[in-house]
């Protein structure tokens, strides 16, 4: 899940090493080329928070759409590729294995905070440490501890890609164009499919309904244009949903709370 950056503040060499800082902090700037990587594993595993921007994660048991305001874990030793889909701005760390354990054994989606994020931008001045002094390490701890409990988001915010090409495409055409209201069947029958086949192979393959994954990708990308600031309306606009009122039922529905109260908690 390395996605260096011509910005980011650390020596990549260092983190296939499991000597040195048990944590190694970075902060990376959205100029990463828009490629893929080939596949390959880090010694160490990675926390990684996106502000803005998306890439798209494979691992041997399929494929997420990793989108911002949430905590991605990637274990040591896990093999994956990384595409960058859109420049991307976010901090993260690189664990040793030592200090991974409590930690989930797969890949997983946990809640980020602004102190972590405080955490990690003044560790990150100390990337090229090859040993932490006291102080440096109490607060890599408070850091570790932080990690260990963040909770769970009330939705898994990774965003399972289907395989198949066709539907592939229609997830990727989503992604770009939020608005387009089609309905299920209007995309089964623009990939040359059914409907049955479309709702059975999209749940096959991400273990959501069609309507599900669309909903899970609005309700992402809602949550970085929230974070960033736009307001409610906007954000109902350009999700394609015909009133902002619509929007929060939605939102509501899913999370539980209206969009002004869920990112205050995220931030807390």
């Amino acid at each position: 899940m390395n996605v260096p950056t011509p910005h980011a503040s650390i020596d990549y060499s260092a983190i296939e090493r499991i000597d040195g800082p048990a944590l190694i902090a970075h902060v990376f700037r959205g100029k990463a080329p828009l490629a893929e990587t080939q596949w390959h594993r880090h010694v160490r595993g990675q926390f990684m928070f996106l502000e803005s921007g998306m890439i798209c994660v494979r691992t041997r048991h399929g494929m997420h759409a990793s989108t911002p305001h949430c905590l991605h874990w990637m274990p040591p030793g896990i093999e994956h590729t990384v595409r960058i889909i859109e420049p991307s701005d976010g901090w993260g760390i690189f664990v040793a294995p030592c200090a991974a354990k409590g930690l989930p054994d797969e890949p997983a989606i946990l809640q980020g905070n602004v102190l972590m994020r405080e955490l990690v931008h003044r560790a990150a001045t100390w990337a090229h440490c090859e040993n932490l002094n006291t102080e440096q390490q109490r607060l890599m701890d408070v850091l570790m501890d932080e990690m260990r409990h963040a909770r769970l988001p009330d939705l898994p915010f990774t965003l399972p890609m289907p395989r198949d090409r066709r539907l592939l495409n229609v997830a990727q055409t989503l992604l770009a164009h939020l608005d387009d209201t089609r309905t299920r069947d209007a995309w089964a029958a623009a990939v040359g499919l059914s409907a049955r086949s479309l709702t059975r192979r999209f749940r096959e393959e991400t273990g959501l309904t069609f309507e599900q994954w669309r909903q899970q990708a609005r309700l992402s990308h809602a949550l970085d244009q929230l974070g960033h600031g736009h307001p409610v309306a906007h954000v109902a606009d350009a999700l394609g949903y015909a009133s902002v009122s619509a929007f929060v039922a939605m939102f509501k529905r899913a999370l539980g709370q209206s969009p002004g109260r869920y990112l205050s908690l995220d931030a807390s």
